[in-house]
C-alpha cells in the first residue's frame, strides 16, 4: 500500500468529518428557537459576536499579508525556490483555521437560546442540542485541519510547505485566542463585579448593562478562540512527526501522521454519536464516557492498522497508546481539580465564608499543586516514548516515538472539541434563560449543564496544555533537523550532544525563554484589567445616569460595553503578537541556533507550568462560586458568595485569558524558529 492511498483515505475522512459537522448544523438550526423574548437576546448576543469576529478577521488579513510577504521574500532569497508556495500555504492555513472557528461560532450562537428552550421540556434534549451543537466545532476543526494538511502533502510531497500552512494555523489561533480571552473577561469580571457584588442584581440580569458583552465573550474566547487553538495543536503536533518523519527519509513515517488523523476522526464519529444523558442524568459523567469511548476505538483501530502494515514499526503502538493514555488521565486529574464533585472545589467554597483572601490563597494552592500530575504524566509519557522507539541507542526514532505520541494524544480532538464548544453554549444557555424571563426550573437545568460545561472546558486544557508539551518537543527536535538540513551542503552540523548549559549562550537563550511565558501573561491579564475598569466605570455610569434600568422600566445600552470589550481586545493584541513572532527571530539571528535553542526550552517549560496553573486555578474558582450559588455555605447574596465572587473573578483572565493562550503561544515560538530555521542557520553559521 502506498503512502498517497493513506493520503486519500486521510482526505476522504477529513471530507467526512466536515460532512457530518455540516449536517448537525442544521440539525440545530431546525430545534425550536422558543419564544420572541428569547429569540431577541439571542439575537443580541449573535450580532455581537459576528460583528466583533469581522472585526478581528479584518485585522488578522493585514497581519496574514504581511507574514506571507516576509515569507515569500525569505524562501526566494535563499534559493529554494519555494517563496510563493510557502506564501500561499501560510495563508492556506490561517484561512482554514479561521474556517473552523467561524462554523463553530456560528452554531453556538444559534445553539444557545435553543439549548435554553429545550430545557423547559427536559434536560435531555437540552443537552443533545448543546452537545452536538459543540460536535459542529469538534469535527469541523479536525476535518478542516486533516483537508488541508493532506491536500498540501498530495500536492508538494514537501512537510515543510505543512509547516507553513500549520504557522498561518498557529498565527491566527494565538491572536483568537488571547484576543478572544481579552474580550471575554473584561465584559465577565466587569458584569460580576457591579451586578452582584456591587448592587447585589444576579448573575446574567438583563439589567446590566455587560450582560450581552459577557454572553458575546462566551462565544468569541470559548468558541471561536478555542477552535482556532485546538486546530492549531493538531496541526502543529501532525507536521512535528512529519518533519521527523522526512528527516528520516522515510515517506511512509512522513505520512503516518496524517492516517492517524483519519483514525482519530471515525473513532470521534464513533464517540460523539454515543454520548447520552438521562432526565436525571449527570451531564458530566456523559461527557467523561464520550472520551473513553473514543479513546478505546481510536486504540483498537490504531493497533490493527498499524500491526497491518509492514512499514510502520509495531514499537510505535506503545508510544501512540501511551500518549493518548496519559492525554485521558491529565484531564481526568483536572476535574479532580476543577470539579464541584471533588474536596478541592469544595474545601475553597468553604473557606469562601472567611473572606476573599483566603478563597484566593486556597485556589492558588491548589492550582500549584495540580500541575504535579500533569507533568508527571508528560514526563511518563515524554520517556515511554522515547525509550520504546528506540532511545539513545536509535535517536531519531526515539524523538519520532515522542512526536507520533504526542499525535496520538490529538488524535481524538474532534471528542475532546466537542465536549470543550458544549460548555460556554450551556453558559449561554443559562444566561438566556434568565434574561428572556424563563421558569426557575429551566434556569436550574441549565445550571446543571453549565456546571458540566466548565468541569469539562477544564478538562479540554489540561490535555491541549500537555499535548502541546509534547508536540513543542517535537517541534523542538525538528528545528534541528530543519538546521542541519539546511547546513549539510557547508558541512556543518547541529547535534542535540552540543546543547549544554555550560554554555553561555544555551544558558542566555533558556534566560529569555522562560521569561516569555510570564510577560505574556501580564501583558494579557493587563489588558483585561485596564479594560474592565473602562467598562466597569460605564456600568456604574449608566446606573448612575439612568435610574430605570435597575428598576427595569428602561433598557441598558448593551452596545456601547460591546463597542468597549470589541476596542480593548483588539488593541491590546500587538505586543502579545510580537513576543510570539519577533522574540524567536531576534533571539536566533542575534544569538544563533544554540542561542535559540535554549530560548526554545525555557519557554516550553515554563509555558506549560504557567499554562496549567492558572487554568486549573481558575476553574477551580469558578466552580467553587457555583457550588456555593448551588445553596452550601449560605447561598447566594451570603458573605461567602461574595467572596467566592471575587475569587471566580481573580480567575477570570488565569484561566480564559493567559492560561490557554500560553500552549499557542509557545507552539507558535516553535513553529516560527522551524520555519525559520534554515535562514538563520545560513545567516549565523555554527562555529
Amino acid at each position: 500500500m502506498s503512502t498517497t492511498v493513506w493520503l486519500i483515505f486521510s482526505l476522504v475522512c477529513g471530507v467526512i468529518s466536515l460532512g457530518i459537522g455540516l449536517y448537525l448544523y442544521f440539525w440545530v438550526k431546525e430545534q425550536d428557537a422558543g419564544t420572541d423574548r428569547a429569540k431577541e437576546v439571542a439575537g443580541w448576543i449573535q450580532n455581537g459576536a459576528r460583528t466583533y469576529l469581522k472585526k478581528l478577521y479584518a485585522a488578522l488579513i493585514i497581519i496574514s499579508v504581511i507574514m506571507s510577504a516576509i515569507l515569500a521574500v525569505v524562501y526566494t532569497i535563499d534559493g529554494s525556490g519555494r517563496g510563493l508556495t510557502t506564501a500561499l500555504s501560510y495563508i492556506f492555513g490561517a484561512v482554514c483555521s479561521a474556517i473552523a472557528g467561524y462554523l463553530g461560532m456560528e452554531v453556538a450562537v444559534r445553539a444557545n437560546v435553543r439549548s435554553a428552550t429545550a430545557a423547559a421540556k427536559n434536560l435531555s434534549d437540552a443537552f443533545n442540542v448543546a452537545f452536538r451543537a459543540g460536535a459542529v466545532m469538534g469535527f469541523a476543526v479536525v476535518g478542516v485541519a486533516t483537508i488541508g494538511m493532506s491536500v498540501i502533502y498530495l500536492a508538494t510531497s514537501d512537510p515543510q510547505l505543512v509547516l507553513a500552512f500549520s504557522l498561518g494555523a498557529s498565527s491566527l489561533a494565538l491572536l483568537a485566542k488571547a484576543g478572544g480571552g481579552i474580550y471575554t473577561k473584561t465584559a465577565d469580571i466587569a458584569a460580576d463585579l457591579v451586578g452582584k457584588v456591587e448592587v447585589g442584581i444576579p448573575e446574567d440580569d438583563p439589567r446590566n448593562p455587560a450582560v450581552v458583552a459577557d454572553n458575546v465573550g462566551d462565544n468569541v474566547g470559548d468558541v471561536a478562540g478555542m477552535g482556532a487553538d485546538i486546530f492549531d495543536s493538531y496541526v502543529a503536533s501532525a507536521v512535528a512527526a512529519m518533519l521527523l518523519g522526512a528527516s528520516m527519509n522515510d515517506p511512509f513515517y512522513t505520512v503516518l501522521p496524517l492516517l492517524l488523523c483519519a483514525l482519530g476522526i471515525i473513532a470521534s464519529i464513533i464517540g460523539v454519536y454515543l454520548v447520552k444523558v438521562k432526565d436525571d442524568g449527570k451531564p458530566g459523567k456523559a461527557l467523561n464516557m464520550g472520551t473513553f469511548i473514543t479513546t478505546g476505538a481510536f486504540a483498537v483501530l490504531m493497533t490493527i492498522t498499524i500491526l497491518v502494515l509492514p512499514q510502520i514499526d509495531n514499537r510505535f503502538i506503545w508510544a501512540i497508546l501511551v500518549g493518548t493514555s496519559v492525554g485521558v488521565i491529565i484531564g481526568q486529574t483536572t476535574e479532580f481539580f476543577t470539579s464541584d464533585e471533588y474536596k478541592p472545589v469544595q474545601l475553597t467554597a468553604e473557606y469562601s465564608g472567611s473572606g476573599a483572601a483566603i478563597t484566593i490563597i486556597s485556589g492558588m494552592s491548589y492550582g500549584l499543586i495540580s500541575i504535579v500530575p500533569s507533568i508527571i504524566g508528560i514526563v511518563i509519557a515524554m520517556l515511554v516514548s522515547f525509550y520504546v522507539c528506540g532511545g539513545n541507542a536509535d535517536f531519531p526514532m526515539g524523538i519520532y516515538g515522542v512526536g507520533i505520541s504526542a499525535v496520538g494524544m490529538l488524535a481524538i480532538s474532534g471528542m475532546i472539541v466537542s465536549a470543550d464548544a458544549y460548555g460556554p453554549i450551556v453558559d449561554n444557555a443559562r444566561g438566556i434563560a434568565e434574561m428572556a424571563g424563563m421558569d426557575e426550573e429551566v434556569i436550574d437545568r441549565a445550571d446543571v449543564l453549565d456546571s458540566a460545561g466548565n468541569t469539562a472546558k477544564a478538562i479540554t486544557k489540561g490535555f491541549s496544555i500537555a499535548a502541546a508539551a509534547l508536540t513543542v518537543l517535537a517541534l523542538f527536535a525538528a528545528f534541528v533537523s530543519e538546521i542541519n538540513m539546511a547546513l549539510a551542503p557547508h558541512g556543518r552540523a547541529f547535534t542535540m550532544e552540543e546543547v549544554s548549559l555550560v554554555n553561555p549562550l544555551i544558558l542566555a537563550g533558556i534566560f529569555l525563554g522562560a521569561m516569555c511565558p510570564p510577560l505574556f501573561s501580564a501583558l494579557t491579564m493587563n489588558s483585561v484589567t485596564k479594560n474592565a475598569f473602562e467598562m466597569i466605570e460605564e456600568i456604574r455610569k449608566q446606573f448612575r445616569e439612568e435610574p430605570g434600568i435597575l428598576e427595569g422600566t428602561v433598557t441598558p445600552d448593551y452596545n456601547r460595553c460591546i463597542d468597549l470589550a470589541a476596542h480593548g481586545a483588539l488593541t491590546s493584541l500587538v505586543l502579545p503578537a510580537l513576543i510570539a513572532i519577533a522574540f524567536p527571530l531576534i533571539v536566533g539571528f542575534v544569538m544563533g541556533p544554540k542561542g535559540l535553542t535554549g530560548f526554545l526550552g525555557g519557554a516550553i517549560i515554563t509555558g506549560v507550568i504557567f499554562a496549567l496553573f492558572m487554568s486549573n486555578s481558575g476553574g477551580l474558582w469558578d466552580n467553587a462560586k457555583k457550588y456555593v450559588e448551588a445553596g452550601n455555605f449560605g447561598g447566594k447574596g451570603s458573605e461567602a458568595h461574595k467572596a467566592a465572587v471575587i475569587g471566580d473573578t481573580v480567575g477570570d483572565p488565569f484561566k480564559d485569558t493567559a492560561g490557554p493562550s500560553l500552549n499557542t503561544l509557545i507552539t507558535v515560538m516553535s513553529l516560527v524558529a522551524s520555519t525559520f530555521a534554515p535562514v538563520i542557520a545560513l545567516y549565523h553559521l555554527i562555529p
